[in-house]
């Protein structure tokens, strides 16, 4: 499997930042770790065993980016308005940096021209961040594999709301989302995929308000949710991978 590291200045972020590249070619797609996670977690945790068939056939590459997530969402103690702005700032990282070096690579690499839509990826805090981003920039996310996330930004900001905590809460601007907005039609042209088990440590409930949103929007996200034995724990999203690229690369 070729990998590649990469350390950049971020200007966003007012600091140096990592990344690290795995497979030679496909589809880009983008693996946010789970919270206080890190760039070398996708395949600390054995996620580059699981994504092998497809990274190593060039069906995909995946690019594993760090969190600020001890700055923001985990500082319960700091001052919640700055940490909305240095979230906030995370997302223009990603958004405004790290989104046009994926393009870049992908169209070196696959030869393709324009640019091409990147698939967000994340298990736990790592899904809401990737649901995050692709409800907030379809223009940029053409797909998204969220596992066990929670989908209100209550979760780490514990009932604090201001303009970027709402911004960054798709339980909340989704719910206010006119269902004429030119998104929705995005969403639906696009491949999303939420999923929770129902078992130890899972918390299913902003899950079930994300479908119940979605099926009122006409937003044609999938939303699945797995049996009560499901824990919140690598081994079930694992399984969930193997389950859902296929669907996601257009395998079956």
């Amino acid at each position: 499997m070729e990998t590649q590291y990469i350390k950049n200045y971020s200007p966003a972020l007012g600091r140096d930042m990592e990344c690290k590249i795995y497979g030679h070619a496909g589809r880009p797609v983008l693996f946010i770790p789970c919270q206080d996670g890190r760039f070398f977690d996708f395949e600390n945790f054995k996620m580059t065993d699981v994504w092998s068939p497809w990274i190593d056939s060039g069906r995909v590459m995946v690019f594993s980016i760090d969190t600020i997530d001890l700055e923001t969402w985990s500082n319960k103690g700091g001052d919640p308005r700055w940490r909305s702005e240095r979230f906030e700032a995370w997302i223009h990282y990603i958004t405004d940096e790290v989104a046009p070096m994926i393009q870049s690579i992908a169209r070196e690499r696959n030869g393709w021209d324009g640019a091409p839509g990147i698939i967000t990826f994340g298990c736990s805090l790592g899904a809401t961040h990737a649901a995050n981003l692709f409800f907030r920039r379809p223009d940029l996310f053409d797909g998204m594999l969220a596992l066990s996330g929670i989908y209100t930004a209550d979760y780490g900001f514990d009932g604090y709301m201001d303009d970027l905590v709402y911004n960054n809460s798709p339980v909340h601007y989704l719910a206010n989302m006119p269902e004429d907005h030119p998104y929705i039609e995005m969403y639906n042209q696009r491949k999303g995929i939420i999923c929770v088990g129902q078992g130890p440590w899972e918390m299913p409930e902003s899950t079930r308000q994300i479908k119940a949103i979605c099926d009122s929007k006409g937003i044609n996200v999938w939303v699945d949710f797995w049996g009560y034995d499901v824990a919140h724990d690598w081994d079930w999203w694992y399984k969930q991978v193997t389950y859902f690229v296929p669907y996601l690369l257009g395998e079956k």
